[in-house]
């Protein structure tokens, strides 16, 4: 009798045990996803602030037309890309560079670094980019803890069972591909157009913190 309640304390223990190591692996993919969404919500912000930055340099560096073009193609491209935390990190780093470029142009057209809503677009351009590079440090270190558990002595056995897959890191490989553009010592040559009208955009707000 003793051995029977022995031998369903401990298949009680297991199962209280196997329990809460799935309720944790349930718990840090959850982590994944949310951080993964907050990742997704500040590079369509970005995505969305493009356009606009495109149409405010036209109007004094309408002749630019291959940097302006590179910057829509990357930022297309980047925008077609879903669920893929590593094709997308590498197409958010060709945008970063177009953009750098696109920056580069207020160097040589003085009105357009002094224009208003230049200012504004870069100002909340290198604010968004800011808040990407803190959602990839938030989103990897919790895709470090999901892989640690995933792939740890016993919690290893859950996970394979259940279907807990490791999960790729963002943007590891290159930890200053989403930080604000420098622009300071960069020229690129062109044509002034002195005469470019003033355009008025609406600019979108950002909020000060991550939708979850």
């Amino acid at each position: 009798m003793q051995f029977l309640i022995a031998a369903l304390v401990v298949v009680a223990l297991f199962w209280v045990v196997v329990a809460l190591m799935y309720n944790n692996l349930v718990r840090l993919r959850q982590n994944v996803r949310e951080s993964w969404s907050a990742i997704e919500t500040e590079l369509r912000r970005r995505y969305d602030l493009i356009p606009n930055l495109v149409e405010v340099v036209k109007g004094y560096a309408s002749h630019e037309r291959g940097t302006l073009e590179e910057v829509i193609k990357a930022r297309n491209a980047a925008l077609s890309i879903q669920n893929s935390p590593e094709s997308l990190a590498q197409a958010n780093t060709m945008l970063s560079g177009a953009l750098r470029h696109v920056f580069a142009l207020s160097e040589s057209y003085p009105q357009l670094k002094a224009n208003e809503n230049f200012q504004e677009l870069q100002r909340q351009l290198d604010e968004t980019e800011t808040r990407i590079s803190q959602a990839r440090r938030f989103y990897n270190a919790n895709v470090r803890e999901l892989n640690t558990a995933a792939e740890s002595f016993p919690s290893v056995f859950i996970a394979r069972a259940a279907g807990f897959n490791v999960q790729t890191y963002f943007g590891i490989d290159n930890a200053q591909a989403f930080e604000p553009p420098q622009i300071s010592g960069l020229s690129i040559s062109g044509n002034r157009q002195p005469d470019a009208p003033n355009q008025t955009l609406e600019i979108p707000k950002i909020q000060k913190d991550f939708e979850s």
